[in-house]
């Protein structure tokens, strides 16, 4: 199979864990680029939080796109031309917010390219660290938000929060809901996710489903990965998942983007055994 495009999770995925993109990651996806396949970048992140690492990528020179925010936002690295964009009403958001209160959660959304909640939290201080965004604090998250945002995110400790997914999901049907981290829970739009984002992106390219390859490791991945013609997850994927895809390539740390290049667009993988 000739695959066309590369589809890749950043956070726990490309990036190893002090958020950086490895040299060996770097060389193949230049190189996979230099064949004709589109690198496509597909986060949670805000698309300000993607569009350094996409340029680092060269995707600005290789008209290659992002998808960002879960989906709900498709756009061009070289112009930050955006192509898509869905967004939760305000009413959606005001009632996210009540289900947080009642759940004694924490709750972010994103407003004018800032983080806005109501309370501090040390969840929160990780979202400020990853998306390089402003937080903040607002004496009424209900009379702060009064405009459509792309998605919001409740934040509570792992076990607790695990809980309440499918709480949330049977609560709230008509919303895309996703774990991203064990501390994240992510509400979007219905009908928005990152396999739905790269249908439209791979419609308005030509490319065929069989295409395309996915690289993910946690829950708001899983359906790029159920979607495209080959679903990778890195090592560290989320436990429960690990039999969702059709292949597991090394952790995030250990260049398991590169593995996939090589293996499936490259063709020149080899493993080397470690004394």
């Amino acid at each position: 199979m000739q695959y066309k495009m590369l589809v890749l999770d950043m956070d726990d995925t490309l990036l190893t864990d002090d958020h950086k993109i490895s040299e060996l990651n770097k060389k193949v996806l230049l190189e996979a680029q230099a064949k004709g396949v589109y690198v496509v970048l597909a986060s949670g992140r805000p698309t300000s939080a993607m569009t350094a690492y996409a340029k680092e990528l060269e995707l600005d020179l290789n008209d290659s796109y992002i998808i960002s925010f879960n989906g709900a936002i498709i756009s061009t690295v070289k112009d930050d031309l955006v192509l898509f964009e869905q967004k939760l009403t305000v009413e959606q958001i005001h009632d996210l917010y009540d289900y947080s209160v009642k759940m004694k959660t924490h709750i972010i959304t994103y407003l004018d390219n800032e983080i806005i909640s109501e309370t501090d939290s040390e969840y929160i201080e990780i979202e400020k660290e990853i998306t390089g965004l402003t937080h903040i604090k607002v004496p009424s998250f209900k009379d702060a938000v009064t405009k459509p945002a792309v998605k919001c995110i409740l934040l509570a400790e792992p076990s607790y929060l695990k809980g309440l997914e499918q709480d949330l999901k049977l609560a709230m049907p008509h919303l895309s809901i996703a774990m991203s981290k064990p501390f994240f829970l992510e509400a979007a739009q219905n009908g928005i996710d990152k396999a739905a984002s790269i249908k439209i992106l791979a419609e308005k390219l030509n490319i065929h489903q069989s295409e395309i390859i996915a690289v993910g490791n946690a829950g708001n991945d899983l359906t790029m990965i159920e979607y495209a013609g080959l679903g990778v997850w890195v090592d560290n994927v989320t436990p429960e998942l690990r039999d969702r895809a059709n292949v597991i390539v090394a952790s995030n740390n250990d260049d398991g983007v590169a593995e996939v290049v090589q293996k499936y667009i490259l063709n020149n993988y080899v493993h080397e055994e470690v004394n």
